[in-house]
């Protein structure tokens, strides 16, 4: 499926539509961790979708998915779902859906704050982090089930630097796993060397929001890239590659008068593409790497 199709900047964002517009694949009528690769990070795509809905239509969707419990979180604009089978708890971040510059200047923004562990971390991200926090160790304090962290966009971001705290701290669980779609880079190195969790980042080609805030002011990404090419297939390619992958995907758009360091952004487009890769079964590393490995994977 080519990536443009339904993912363009002109597309309705998520938070414009009602629950029956939107199509999800996932179920959880098992443990989490017995999913292969692919389908954990669908699943985790179609939750960050759905947490775009308003609060009334996204809540029938998370039980139809098959989650017993589900409890929306909000404090001073910070918003995350709490969701919870028997075997597991996952904490859905809510991001943003910028499709204009303006509208990822809080993500470029690149003041930064000292972090819990070492290093430092986004100013912005660690606040939206800080106003929510009290309440998921309010619900994850002693939790025995396995915990996920997830999110698009700024919710990307929060869920990155949540599965950090998780595993630093003595009430919360640590996270089993994050998966992030579209996260902006969240802190420096030292910040980021010293996390441990497991992170599955998805970068959809030429989607800008990965691209901040800079590498020159010491940002780095955390975790396991999962590159989709500018046709939305999940390939693994050589800077070099990469670099000609994604001048093509701008060209492209702009030939559809589309600029898709915008377009590439939109969730609808990460879950339509993961999906396609889940149902192909094209995960490129039958045997992931260890988790030091993956960490040293941090070039965006």
């Amino acid at each position: 499926m080519s990536k443009r199709q339904g993912t363009g900047r002109n597309a309705n964002p998520i938070s414009e539509k009602t629950a029956a517009e939107l199509d999800v694949a996932s179920s959880v009528d098992r443990p989490i961790r017995d999913l292969d690769r692919l389908h954990r990070s669908l699943l985790f795509a179609e939750l960050s979708m759905l947490s775009y809905l308003p609060d009334d239509q996204a809540q029938p969707v998370f039980e139809s998915v098959g989650f017993s419990s589900v409890v929306y979180l909000e404090h001073d604009g910070a918003q995350a779902y709490e969701l919870g089978t028997d075997a597991d708890m996952i904490v859905v971040c809510r991001g943003t859906e910028p499709n204009e510059w303006n509208d990822i200047k809080a993500d470029a923004n690149a003041l930064t704050d000292v972090a819990e562990t070492v290093g430092r971390v986004h100013r912005g991200f660690k606040r939206e982090v800080d106003d929510i926090w009290p309440d998921i160790t309010s619900a994850l304090d002693g939790e025995t089930r396995d915990v996920w962290f997830c999110g698009h966009s700024l919710g990307g971001a929060m869920a990155t630097i949540c599965a950090g705290r998780s595993e630093f701290s003595d009430s919360v669980t640590t996270a089993v796993e994050v998966h992030t779609f579209g996260s902006p880079r969240v802190g420096t190195k030292r910040y980021i060397q010293h996390a441990s969790v497991p992170h599955i980042r998805w970068v959809n080609n030429n989607d800008i929001v990965t691209r901040v805030p800079p590498r020159w002011l010491r940002y780095r990404h955390t975790g396991m890239r999962m590159y989709l090419d500018r046709n939305g297939v999940h390939r693994r390619l050589t800077p070099a590659l990469r670099g000609r992958d994604r001048w093509a995907g701008f060209v492209g758009g702009l030939k559809q008068r589309k600029f898709d360091h915008f377009s590439d952004h939109a969730i609808a487009g990460y879950v339509a593409h993961i999906r396609a890769a889940a149902e192909n079964q094209t995960d490129l590393d039958a045997n992931p790497p260890g988790i030091l490995q993956q960490f040293r994977d941090r070039r965006s």
